[in-house]
């Protein structure tokens, strides 16, 4: 009875696998996870507690609240899009559960934007053996862009290689003979930030890292005010970029901060800091989107739109910006796939590229690449706002050349939804 058992359980599992499997190839609508003729079921990780929440817990909802405005105006070829958001607190084995029960229980079509460099590392296998789109990764970590090993993996940061080449030159250019010293996170956020800086700058002269597990930069802060630095440079999430900047002035050490784009959001850092919020004046950081207080840009007046009617009117700053973004980007991509949505349709259509949006510079896919925005264009908070200065740029994640980009922006559709293209 046992054996029988055994063999039964046997059975059923690897009719389940088979279900899994064949489902995600391009056999048609009907038979792909997630999809109807009337749905599309999209899941995502996301950190809505834990140390990666402030700031990066607001991201989701807003892609959320994009997809229920094309949900209200129809949809995307007759079908709503149902975005279902997990918790896995910043925490690499509950990205792993949340992701399995995403994939192997509710069958989404595919996974969006899962956050985090630690986190979403972990599920790059798992995706690839369910060969289940893994789109717009919310980190700028270089493996997502391994078109050969993970076909269905696709970057939307600039990765943070690109950023580190963009923000030391910026550096190199601006305080030349100046002491410059690296605080970064214990991963590959950390290690392709300083990979990049280095490109430019050579050797830094002092080089710190943190986990997120313990919330005390006291004594990084320590070693790079004993080693004189006049810029520390940040690789960061939010809330250790606010430690970062808190601590150092708590010992009096005054560097100018030059900050990752994920750990700059100027509002996420205020409320974080509280009374001490003035002590971000002068940061430098970068974007590549627009700017959440720019209420001229056509994007932030429909962003804005979205947000007061599907979001709860939530605190409008950058992560609001970035999750929106995401949300039209990946409509976009729905509409290039087609009517008879596959997974592998929807794989190829993001292949094929030629997406434009609300980006100050171009987005690389193709079949040979997967990572996402090219460049960044720097910022410097002034009276509490960030505003840009300078120009784009743009560069690769090896030794090529950081070059200005002065291409033309992107207005959005009339009615805020992407055409098919």
């Amino acid at each position: 009875m046992k054996r029988t058992a055994t063999v039964l359980a046997a059975l059923l599992l690897a009719a389940g696998c088979s279900n899994g499997n064949s489902n995600s190839s391009g056999g048609g609508t009907s038979n792909t996870p997630g999809v109807t003729d009337t749905e599309i079921l999209v899941g995502t990780h996301q950190p809505l507690t834990g140390p990666a929440a402030a700031g990066y817990s607001s991201i989701a909802p807003a892609t959320k609240a994009y997809f229920d405005y094309v949900n209200a105006n129809g949809g995307v070829n007759g079908r709503k899009i149902t975005y279902k958001i997990m918790d896995d607190g910043y925490n690499p084995s509950n990205t792993q559960q949340v992701v399995r029960q995403l994939v192997l229980q509710d069958k989404v079509f595919a996974i969006l934007n899962g956050l985090g460099t630690p986190t979403h590392t972990g599920v790059l296998d798992f995706l690839k053996t369910n060969r289940v789109p893994d789109l717009f990764v919310a980190s700028g970590s270089r493996s997502w862009n391994q078109p050969d090993k993970y076909s269905g993996t696709f970057g939307f940061n600039p990765d943070y290689t690109v950023e580190g080449k963009i923000l030391a030159t910026y550096v190199k250019t601006t305080y030349p003979g100046k002491k410059v010293c690296f605080l970064g996170q214990d991963d590959d956020f950390g290690r392709d930030s300083l990979a990049g800086i280095e490109k430019v700058l050579g050797p830094v002269a002092a080089k710190q890292n943190y986990v997120t597990s313990n919330p005390n930069v006291g004594p990084q802060m320590g070693a790079l005010k004993a080693a004189a630095c006049d810029v520390v440079m940040l690789a960061t999430i939010p809330g250790f970029t606010a430690l970062s900047i808190g601590t150092a002035a708590k010992i009096g050490f005054k560097p100018q901060f030059v900050v990752s784009n994920v750990g700059s959001d100027p509002t996420t850092l205020a409320k974080t800091l509280g009374a001490a919020a003035p002590l971000l004046e002068g940061v430098v950081a970068a974007n590549y989107l627009p700017l959440a207080t720019d209420d001229a840009n056509p994007w932030i007046q429909l962003y804005k739109k979205v947000n007061s009617q599907f979001n709860n009117n939530a605190t409008f700053d950058n992560n609001v910006v970035y999750g929106m973004s995401v949300g039209y980007l990946f409509v976009q991509a729905l509409q290039s796939a087609g009517k008879d949505l596959t997974r592998d349709k929807l794989v190829a259509a993001v292949e094929k590229g030629g997406f434009t949006g609300p980006g100050l510079v171009p987005l690389r896919f193709s079949a040979q690449d997967h990572s996402g925005y090219a460049g960044e264009q720097l910022t410097k908070l002034v009276g509490g706002k960030a505003t840009y200065f300078g120009t784009p740029y743009q560069t690769d994640d090896g030794d090529g050349a950081v070059t200005a980009y002065s291409g033309a922006a992107v207005t959005p559709p009339q009615n805020g939804i992407p055409a098919a293209q």
